[in-house]
C-alpha cells in the first residue's frame, strides 16, 4: 500500500483517511441489512429459528426499513472507524518498521502488515464504540419492546435513541462494550489485514506488484479479510451486542460476567447466533470497503503526485 512517488505525511494521512471513509460507505451500502440480522440474532437467539426466519420476521413487522435500521448510525461508524482505522495504519506501519529495524514498509512482511492493522484499531475502536452502540439498540428495539424490555419504540430515530442515551446515561453512556470493542477489534484486525495482505500475496503473479491488482482480486481479498476477521471474534461481538443492546434495560456487569452468564445459561453455541448472515455479509461488504479504499487512494495519490 504504498505511493511511487514521496509525498507528504500529512498529506499520506489524509488520503488515507479519505479513502478509508469511502470505503465504510460502500461497506454499510452493500451489507446492513445482513448486519441487522446479525445483532437481532446474537441479542435473542431463542426468538428465531435462524437467518431467513429472522429475515422474514423483520420484514414481515416492520417492513424494509426495518432491514435497515440503524443505517444512518452504521454509515457514521463505519465511515469514521474506516477513516480513523486506514489513517492510523500508516502511522502504524511505520512504527512497525522501526520496531522490527526494517529499512521501508515496502519491506513489511503480512504479519507485520497484520501487526500494524491490529494497532490501528486500538484507535479506530474508540470512535467506533459510540456510534455502534446507537446502531445495535436501534436494530433490536422492536426485540426489546417485544420482550418488554424498553418502552421505546421500534420506529424511533437515532436522535431519539441519542438523547435517551444522553439523558438517562450521560456521556459515559455511550461507551458502554467499549472493552469488549478492544477485545475484538485488537485481535480481529489482526487477521483482516493478515488475511487481506496474505490473499493479496497469493493473487500476485511473480514480478507483479500487489498496488497493481485488478477489481477482482482485491474484492476477492477483502471478502477473505473480512471473513478472517468474524471467524476469529465473533464470540466476542456476540457479548458485545447482547452488552450495548440490553444495556437499554440498565448497566450491563461487564463482558466476563456476560460471557459466562451466556455460557451458564444458553451454552457455547449461542455465542454463534448470528454467523451465518455475519459471514455471508463480509465478503460483499468487506470486499466493497477494500476495493473502494484502493481505488480512492490510488486515485489521490495520482493526483496528489502530479500537482507535487
Amino acid at each position: 500500500m504504498t505511493s511511487e512517488r514521496p509525498l507528504h505525511p500529512v498529506v499520506q494521512t489524509l488520503i488515507n483517511l479519505a479513502a478509508g471513509a469511502m470505503g465504510g460507505v460502500a461497506c454499510v451500502v452493500s451489507g446492513q441489512p445482513f448486519d441487522t440480522v446479525k445483532v437481532k440474532m446474537q441479542t435473542f437467539p431463542t426468538m428465531y429459528r435462524g437467518f431467513m426466519d429472522c429475515a422474514v420476521s423483520t420484514y414481515h413487522h416492520e417492513g424494509i426499513r426495518g432491514l435497515y435500521q440503524g443505517t444512518t448510525p452504521a454509515l457514521l461508524a463505519n465511515v469514521a472507524e474506516n477513516a480513523v482505522l486506514f489513517a492510523c495504519y500508516g502511522f502504524s506501519q511505520q512504527l512497525v518498521t522501526h520496531l522490527f529495524g526494517l529499512q521501508s514498509v515496502s519491506d513489511l512482511s503480512d504479519i507485520h502488515n497484520a501487526t500494524a492493522g491490529s494497532i490501528s484499531s486500538i484507535f479506530s475502536s474508540m470512535v467506533l464504540c459510540p456510534t455502534e452502540l446507537v446502531k445495535c439498540r436501534l436494530q433490536a428495539l422492536h426485540e426489546m419492546k417485544l420482550s418488554g424490555r424498553t418502552e421505546i419504540s421500534f420506529q424511533s430515530s437515532t436522535w431519539s435513541v441519542v438523547s435517551t442515551i444522553f439523558k438517562t446515561e450521560g456521556l459515559p453512556g455511550f461507551f458502554q462494550g467499549m472493552t469488549s470493542t478492544w477485545l475484538r477489534e485488537v485481535p480481529g484486525y489482526f487477521f483482516f489485514f493478515g488475511g487481506y495482505e496474505l490473499s493479496r500475496t497469493l493473487f500476485t503473479y511473480t514480478g507483479q506488484m500487489k498496488e497493481n491488482l485488478g477489481a477482482v482480486p482485491l474484492t476477492v481479498s477483502g471478502g477473505i479479510g473480512g471473513a478472517c476477521f468474524w471467524l476469529s471474534v465473533y464470540p466476542i461481538d456476540s457479548v458485545k451486542s447482547r452488552i450495548q443492546v440490553l444495556s437499554m434495560a440498565g448497566k450491563q456487569k461487564g463482558f466476563f460476567y456476560s460471557f459466562l452468564h451466556i455460557l451458564r445459561n444458553e451454552g457455547f453455541l449461542a455465542l454463534y447466533s448470528g454467523l451465518t448472515p455475519t459471514v455471508i455479509r463480509a465478503f460483499p461488504s468487506n470486499g466493497a470497503l477494500f476495493l473502494a479504499y484502493e481505488m480512492t487512494r490510488k486515485a489521490l495519490m495520482n493526483q496528489a503526485s502530479n500537482t507535487s
